[in-house]
């Protein structure tokens, strides 16, 4: 699939379009708050940076249990009512925001792990519902959503400082009414939707050998596009889908040693910054040049998915090579140049990554991608929940090239886990899903 600029949103039904779309409007939403946490904290509610590291560390706890929570609900009471209500109250706690923050400091932290929660017990049902809506399309659709909410993101971020110098609630307010408005879209756009369908449970053919043959797509039929709900099969027990650590396992370790290893730009990039006394908007450019390359730079990692990566196992190796070649380069190059460039090469591992893990997902998990992806969503999530604060002690004792020897290690752990979850995958006679799933086979 050639990919261009412009071409990027084309080429896809309505209703592919408007999800994409609000998708987009969503993140953009999100991202007006998240990046003022730290600057609230400090200037508003006159507290020290620790507090405002502890808050964001309490708001990511709560992300980690509700991507566990949101991959387990999402049978028990369908897609439709699990991203309606989580959306609906994720809205109602930003809201309260501009009450809560100010009356009592920890009912301004407990508000925020509940935002963190309800927020992303929505994600894991999203990404099942791209999975199995169109099951035919579902790669290039993560990549091209994925690429949506990141122009999302650089746009919120972008609105968040010129909103917050007038007012930090309007920034709670206006996150406030695009969570609303998604979880509209979402009533009316899952409704009458046929939910109780039986999804196809021939997801992959020779247990998985078509997938890493010809990519996720190829392995899966378009039967599956209704979208399960409660009771379509009997649920598996819990113990059991665990026990299938075969799809999940490696892949979620290898990503939360990933975002754990990045946490050197926020722990030992922007720290070097300012005690060299460059203006901090030279950190903000390279969060722009990541934005930029993520649009700009599809070519790229679309010719590798078509030449050195077709496998999306190989796309998950290459993706921590490109991490651990960014720290490399920044540990050898401490200065601007080289973060520059370390920058640009994590991008590109980020681009390989973030959309690789759901497709993968949803192409092996078949009926129980819901659980998976909560559980790799969690997984993962711990990585960025415990980076900041040990590459930011890393820091206080190493300075910089401690951090990017740590980031580095922990890269080559990234490596290591994906070329054992590849490995897995390769083994033909061993089932890569719970023994009941494969009864059809």
């Amino acid at each position: 699939m050639k990919f261009s600029p412009m071409g990027a949103f084309r080429n896809y039904t309505r209703e592919m379009n408007v999800f994409i779309w609000a998708s987009m409007i969503n993140s953009t939403g999100g991202a007006l708050m998240w990046p003022l946490t730290t600057l609230f904290v400090h200037m508003q509610l006159n507290r020290s940076l620790a507090d405002a590291g502890f808050v964001i560390l309490i708001q990511m706890l709560g992300g980690v249990f509700g991507q566990f929570l949101g991959g387990g609900l999402y049978y028990r009471v369908g897609v439709r009512r699990l991203l309606v209500w989580a959306l609906a109250i994720t809205s109602v706690l930003q809201f309260s925001l501009v009450f809560t923050a100010y009356a009592s400091w920890w009912g301004y932290i407990i508000t925020m792990g509940a935002i963190g929660l309800a927020n992303s017990v929505s994600m894991p049902a999203i990404q099942s519902f791209i999975g199995f809506r169109w099951s035919d399309r579902r790669d290039e659709l993560f990549n091209v959503i994925y690429v949506a909410n990141n122009i999302g993101v650089a746009l919120g971020t972008a609105l968040s400082g010129v909103l917050a110098d007038i007012s930090f609630n309007l920034t709670f307010m206006l996150n406030g009414i695009t969570s609303a408005g998604f979880a509209f879209f979402f009533y009316r756009f899952l409704q009458g939707m046929q939910e109780e369908g039986a999804v196809q449970e021939n997801i992959e053919t020779n247990n998985g050998q078509a997938l890493e043959s010809q990519g996720t797509g190829a392995a899966v039929n378009s039967g599956d596009r209704q979208q399960p709900s409660a009771g379509v099969l009997t649920e598996q027990t819990l113990w059991n889908k665990l026990a299938a650590y075969r799809i999940y396992l490696f892949m979620s370790l290898g990503a939360m040693f990933i975002w754990l290893a990045n946490s050197l730009w926020g722990s030992g990039i922007a720290p070097h910054i300012a005690d060299q006394g460059m203006a901090l908007s030279m950190y903000s450019l390279l969060w722009t040049l990541n934005g930029v390359l993520i649009f700009a730079a599809q070519p790229i990692t679309t010719w590798m998915k078509r030449t050195v990566a077709k496998r999306v196992t190989d796309q998950l190796t290459w993706s921590g090579v490109f991490y651990g070649a960014a720290y490399l380069v920044i540990w050898i190059v401490p200065n601007y140049a080289g973060f520059v460039l370390g920058m640009a090469l994590a991008t590109l591992g980020e681009m390989l990554v973030s959309p690789a893990v759901p497709a993968f997902l949803s192409a092996l998990a078949g009926r129980e991608a819901p659980f998976y992806m909560g559980v790799a969503g969690g997984i993962s999530s711990i990585g960025r929940m415990i980076g900041p604060y040990l590459l930011g002690i890393t820091y206080d004792h190493s300075g910089l090239a401690g951090v990017a020897v740590i980031s580095i290690a922990i890269a080559v752990l990234s490596i290591i886990s994906f070329i054992i979850h590849a490995w897995l995958q390769r083994q033909g006679k061993v089932p890569v899903r719970p023994r009941s799933f494969l009864s059809s086979s």
